[in-house]
Order: structure tokens, then sequence, then C-alpha cells
């Protein structure tokens, strides 16, 4: 959270008016310190991501490009795992942490709290009973390469996404740096578009119906 609003206006190149109309009006993540608004690097680009504005390549300047980046590998590498079980959000992310393959001396109680803060601003519910909750900071728990996790819940639960059905399906992704952060986020966004694939997670199909899908899917997909 080292950016300022003075910081933000000139990245994009629009009024500092702007940033506080976006902060009002069209969820711009924003956390006010000693009445001065501080942004999340991470957060701040999937915003903009989200919103097709052109993202600014000052806001990773010492980070190496990752267009090899690969959905699927960094799947395999993190897992795919069935029966997580919760009562309710907050116990549900409380699992999930415990099952990431986080580096030994990560603060798992720390990123249990950075997540649940995430979902206190805006849920991570995506629609169609599938949520993703992942790390906003990759440096704090830093890995040789991108993981992404996919869990199965138990059972259903709330998390509040806007088309207002339960979660039974979580994605979560622990990246080296944002770029890559950011590059997964968006290959994932581009494969849960397909209902095929997104029927597999729905009914929680099998790994190799999922990884099968999955590459598929991937040598279509082509970088914004």
């Amino acid at each position: 959270m080292q950016l300022t609003v003075r910081d933000i206006a000139k990245m994009l190149k629009v009024p500092e008016r702007e940033i506080f109309h976006w902060i009002e009006t069209e969820e711009l993540p924003a956390y006010k310190i000693h009445d001065q608004y501080r942004f999340n690097r991470a957060e701040l680009l999937e915003w903009i991501s989200s919103r097709n504005i052109p993202v600014p390549s000052d806001l990773f300047p010492h980070e190496p490009a990752a267009s090899s980046l690969s959905l699927a590998d960094a799947l395999e590498h993190g897992g795919i795992l069935y029966g997580l079980k919760g009562a309710d959000k907050e116990s549900v992310l409380a699992a999930m942490v415990q099952d990431i393959p986080l580096p030994p001396a990560s603060d798992r109680n720390y990123l249990l709290q950075i997540l649940l803060a995430r979902e206190a601003q805006a849920s991570t519910g995506v629609g169609d009973g599938i949520a993703v909750p992942h790390v906003r900071n990759p440096v704090i728990f830093p890995v040789t390469r991108p993981l992404a996790i996919l869990f199965f819940l138990d059972k259903a639960v709330d998390f509040g996404a806007l088309d207002g059905k339960p979660v039974r399906s979580l994605f979560t992704l622990v990246s080296h740096n944002v770029r890559a952060h950011l590059q997964l986020l968006s290959r994932l966004a581009f494969v849960l578009r397909d209902p095929s694939f997104k029927s597999q997670i729905q009914n929680q199909s099998d790994k190799e119906t999922i990884f099968k899908s999955l590459r598929l899917l991937e040598s279509r997909f082509k970088p914004c």
C-alpha cells in the first residue's frame, strides 16, 4: 500500500478528482491512513484489468515478463483438493489456508487475515458457485514459481456472491510477483467463461478431465 492518489492519477493519466470518484462509485480498493488514501499495487492492477483499462507498465517496472505462464502448470504444481470442510465462509477459508502448499516459514494466520479482510471489502464469489480468494501481496509469501490450487468444498457455503448462489469451488493463487499474479488471474477468468469447463468445476469432475480441458482452453488463450 505504497501508492497515493497522485501516483495513480499520474500513471493512468486522469485528474486526481477522477480517482476519488472511482473510490466512491467504482469500488476502487483504497485504504485510508491518516486521512490519506493508499493503494495496494496488486489490488489496483486487478481493478484496472477488470475494467479493461490499459495497465501502465510502471506499476511493475522491476518484474520480468511472464508470457509463458501456464495456469495448468500452476494448478498441477498447487493441486486439486476434494472435500474441503467448513460451515461458513470464515471456516472454509481457514481450512483452505492450512492446505495451501506454502514455504515452511509462511505465516498462515496472517494470510487468513488478509483473505478475510479482502472478503470484508467485497466478496470474491464470481458467480455460479465459484469463488477466487487469492493472495493479494505475493511478496509476503515468496515461492519459486506460481501455483494455483482448486478446492472442492464438502458442502456449499454462502460467500456473498453477487448472484446469490452458494459456493462449492474455490480457486486460489500464490505468485512470486504481481505480473505473474495478474496473468494467472487473466487466464483463470478466460477459462471460466467456457461453459463446458465451468460445468466440470461445478460438478467437481475428476482431475484428469479438468487438466485435459484446461490445457485445451489455454492453447486458445490470446493475451490482451
